[in-house]
């Protein structure tokens, strides 16, 4: 049978108003929903029972005071397992942190408590975020709710599978290189990534400093507009966070697309490895745009195609920093075996504590720092990184937003390029570019493709303009009418 939490945030804060529906009704929808689908999804780490229904309850207790209630109050959340939770464990997908239980919570979580969101559970997710196929968890993969045997994508597939499968209503995610957007592409749900600092990274277990967004699974573009505008704003505890004051982003969702300036970067559909029923996909939902009355020209990014590698430079050389803390001293995981001083205890702790991917990408990033490589590979990534830049502030000046497709392809199976890493970098090909560049980019599911599986449509906008990428996500989600229902939960309602 069909739960409450198949139902958007927006529609439930409208009914809990109205005390149609209880916080703990909704709570229980979603906590059944994971025990009846979990097993096969493996979509979350851990499943706070105990934590929900007491902050359901304390929202049904606002509610009988008659006290107004906040847009995400009593809406059942899933965070990814890399934004720290007081009291809750927090692994980051890693065995070196399984014993880690904060004592402090991540800001964008803080804010949501403290507005009476209620926590579901931690999300399963590739290992310290890196990854692109949620296959790299030291806990297993997640599988997709609309193809068991496909991968949800990452590194956030937890979140995105929890959210189309109804587990959660809404969820939290990190994007460093498409780590929301393209796990959104591949379930068929909607990911933001906001402008890099609009959303504190404080509490966020840091996989690289400078590409790190927190950014917002949802089942539709006005639910991502209210779940921003709950955790964005300035944050002290930040150096990198926007001075901007508090904003409601879901104003100005209705405008319209009639005169806005609309660049399809066309390079990338005809890019080799674009499966022809995407490319199908992303340009009838081209031709609704300018249906819409919006003005649609090709837009080129010159420097795009040099965006992957650089990435795969910029990224490894923070990991290797970032992760330089884990040594077995401070917390987590310590392995002291046969070790004859601290050297030896910190590699025997790091060998067993890390997955492949993230050795491969420590040692990637000590080697590009190391002396007699730094300016050749890291440097000259940087400035590729400063071209990238460039193209998108040359591209804004002709238009409002770019168009493109968020994935090359849909969902691919299990185990299908987990021994081709160069394959599975490629998944990110086209949502690394906004990471580089630091600005706001979502992905809405605009169809089907012939293998049954959804294709994502992807808006990019200026630093800063949230507004106007939401606006044009809207405007298409409601004249496309495309529900994205996974089979799974079909078969669950006839059971």
């Amino acid at each position: 049978m069909s739960e409450l939490s198949d139902l958007s945030a927006y529609e439930l804060a409208r009914r809990l108003r109205q005390r149609e529906v209880s916080a703990a009704d909704v709570a229980e929808s979603a906590l059944r929903r994971v025990a009846e689908l979990d097993e096969r999804l493996h979509a979350f780490l851990r499943v706070t029972q105990d934590l929900a229904r007491l902050e359901a309850a304390r929202v049904d207790e606002r509610v009988a005071a008659g006290e107004e209630l906040p847009a995400v109050a009593g809406i059942p959340l899933a965070l990814k397992d890399v934004l720290t939770t007081k009291g809750v464990r927090t692994t980051a997908g890693s065995k070196i942190l399984e014993p880690y239980v904060p004592p402090y919570d991540c800001t964008p979580w803080s804010r949501l408590e403290s507005a009476g969101a209620v926590l579901v559970g931690k999300t399963n997710c590739d290992e310290f975020a890196m990854g692109s196929s949620n296959e790299n968890s030291a806990y297993g993969p997640v599988r997709n709710p609309w193809n068991l045997e496909t991968v949800p994508g990452g590194s956030s597939g937890g979140s995105a599978a929890a959210v189309a499968g109804g587990e959660a209503v809404w969820a939290l995610g990190t994007d460093t290189g498409g780590s929301v957007r393209q796990p959104a592409s591949l379930c068929g749900v909607v990911g933001l990534k906001p402008t890099y600092g609009r959303v504190s990274r404080y509490g966020l277990i840091a996989f690289a400093s400078s590409l790190d967004h927190v950014g917002t699974l949802t089942r539709d573009v006005r639910d991502a507009a209210t779940l921003l505008s709950a955790i964005a704003g300035h944050d002290p505890m930040d150096a990198t966070s926007l001075p901007d004051p508090p904003a409601d982003f879901t104003d100005g969702l209705d405008r319209g697309v009639r005169g806005l300036r609309v660049g399809l970067v066309e390079d990338w559909l005809s890019m080799e490895g674009v499966q022809p029923g995407v490319a199908a996909a992303v340009r009838s939902t081209v031709d609704r745009l300018d249906a819409l009355g919006a003005s649609v020209e090709t837009a080129t990014l010159p420097h795009a195609d040099y965006a992957l590698s650089a990435y795969y430079l910029i990224a490894p050389a923070e990991c290797s920093s970032n992760l330089a803390r884990f040594d077995g001293v401070r917390y987590g995981l310590r392995v002291n075996g046969e070790a004859v001083d601290v050297a030896e205890m910190n590699a025997r702790t790091r060998s067993a504590g890390f997955g492949d991917e993230v050795k491969r990408r420590i040692m990637l990033g000590t080697y590009s720092l190391s002396a007699g490589y730094y300016d050749a590979y890291y440097g000259q990534a940087q400035k590729v990184r400063t071209l990238v830049i460039r193209d998108y502030e040359a591209a804004f000046e002709r238009f409002d937003v770019l168009v493109a497709p968020t994935s090359p392809t849909t969902a691919f199976r299990l185990g299908e390029r987990t021994e081709d890493p160069l394959a599975m970098y490629l998944s990110d090909i086209f949502t690394i570019p906004s990471n580089l560049s630091g600005t706001p980019a979502i992905s809405i599911p605009c169809g089907v493709a012939p293998d049954g599986l959804p294709v994502g449509f992807q808006v990019m906008g200026p630093l800063s303009d949230e507004a106007t990428v939401l606006r044009t996500a809207y405007a298409l989600e409601q004249d496309l009418g495309f529900v994205a229902k996974p089979p799974l939960l079909d078969e669950i309602a006839h059971r």
